[in-house]
């Protein structure tokens, strides 16, 4: 190793001495450390990136795009992946549905009989016959919207649906409860069955839970998910608006839809020939709306009126034993307190008495006291239970006074299945008539 010189040593301690010096001078300006960082400025240096070329730009942006498309596919796929629990997880709250009233019509000002015109036939043509049809054609195209067919899951097969056999009956959407699109028909499709399945008018399938049935009316109503019907599906369904049967008469144009004929899309035009008559079942009766319209035996459908309102429910043998061949309906007007329970899954209570009216003829040429005189007691029924016999007379239902047979019926159906319901009347002895009380436990027919 050399050996330094004293003039060597002297010129690095007026170096370091003015280096120190420096320093001084600069941290008083900015501070020690900014002083050290100017002294040794000759130790930095500043990296620069590397520039990229237009390869690796090009690459750089193809990757952000896959991994975009890969996060947004699996964001869709979580979505619809999750979309059926959403949807019955924060699904509408079941609602209590509510059938609208009867309006009665108000009755139209007698007109003298010398101011009456003379009626004007029009001159028909075959293109105002082809309008008539065209115009009831649009109203029943309508109405379609509102018409399901009612299987039993698993029954039919694709053989059967081209020969047109289905085996199933006709119903009608007439509710949305918030949870369920609820649909009204006959329950001969209950039997034997625990599974269900429906067919709207677009032809689209879902499965269908029964709500509830009547054995005794022969009514039931079914329901299908809201969550599980499809947007398409919508577009092609609604719900039927309910007409009132009381103000139908004879001659009125009537259009049946359904399965009538024994097969499924079924559509037929003819005239109201009779409201005369009614059925007749354990504690009630309900009024048949008659029409010239062929229809099969065991062929179920809807009757609905000009406006495209539901008049009544097709069913077979109304009228007995007799096969008529035409198409027959139980009103709707007189089934509505009844349907009103069944959609909202409520059983509808039985007594199981039939009888009739006493009028004042009665009252006046037999001394039969006013209210509903019995004229059959089912068998095994609460009210043969409670000891109700043929000929008693019944006058009050749970507090409610009954004239007659629409009276008593309304009074059952305050009732509730498993109350227990006191029923007051009147029973011939020999002293002639007397007051009975009985206490009968309702029960219902599902």
């Amino acid at each position: 190793m050399r050996e330094r010189k004293p003039e060597d040593k002297e010129q690095l301690m007026k170096g370091y001495v003015q280096g120190k010096k420096s320093a001084a001078e600069n941290g008083a300006e900015g501070g020690s450390e900014d002083g050290e960082r100017e002294s040794f400025s000759f130790l930095q240096e500043t990296i620069k990136p590397k520039a990229l070329t237009r390869e690796q730009i090009f690459m750089q942006t193809v990757k952000m795009a896959v991994y975009g498309l890969i996060i947004g596919m699996s964001a869709c796929c979580g979505f619809y992946a999750m979309r059926p629990w959403v949807e019955h997880a924060f699904q509408e709250e079941t609602q209590e549905v509510t059938l609208p009233e009867e309006e009665e019509e108000e009755e139209p000002e007698p007109v003298k009989e010398e101011e009456t015109p003379e009626p004007v036939v029009p001159d028909l043509t075959v293109d105002s016959y082809k309008e008539i049809m065209q115009s009831m054609y649009a109203i029943a195209k309508e109405a379609d919207k509102s018409i399901a067919y009612i299987r039993k899951a698993g029954a039919d097969s694709p053989q059967d649906e081209e020969h047109g056999a289905y085996g199933g009956i006709t119903g009608v959407i007439v509710a949305d409860n918030g949870h369920n699109l609820l649909i009204f028909g006959d329950n001969s499709i209950c039997k034997d069955s625990e599974q269900w399945a429906v067919v709207f008018s677009d032809g689209s399938r879902y499965p269908a839970a029964l709500i509830k049935q009547d054995g005794n009316r022969g009514l039931a109503v079914f329901g299908v998910e809201k969550a599980s019907i499809e947007e398409n599906t919508w577009s092609a369904i609604q719900i039927a608006e309910l007409g009132n049967s009381n103000i139908s008469v004879r001659g009125d144009i009537v259009i049946a839809m359904g399965g009538m004929f024994g097969y499924e899309n079924g559509i037929g035009y003819g005239v109201i020939s009779s409201t005369d008559y009614s059925t007749y079942y354990g504690d009630g009766q309900c009024g048949v709306i008659a029409t010239d319209i062929a229809a099969a035996p065991e062929g179920t459908g809807i009757l609905f009126n000009q406006k495209g309102q539901v008049l009544g429910l097709l069913k077979g043998g109304l009228f007995g034993n007799s096969d008529t061949g035409l198409a027959n309906a139980l009103a709707i007007s007189d089934m509505k307190s009844a349907m009103e329970l069944l959609l909202n899954g409520d059983s509808i209570p039985y007594v199981g008495v039939s009888g009739t009216t006493v009028t004042d003829e009665l009252f006046e040429e037999q001394g039969i006291p006013k209210g509903l005189y019995v004229t059959s007691v089912q068998a095994d029924s609460p009210a043969m239970k409670a000891g109700i016999q043929n000929g008693d007379v019944i006058q009050e239902v749970k507090g409610l006074k009954v004239t007659g047979t629409t009276s008593y019926e309304k009074a059952v159906l305050e009732c509730k299945a498993g109350d227990t319901v006191r029923i007051k009347g009147r029973r011939l002895g020999n002293g002639g008539y007397v007051s009975v009380d009985f206490t009968v436990s309702a029960g219902s027919m599902e």
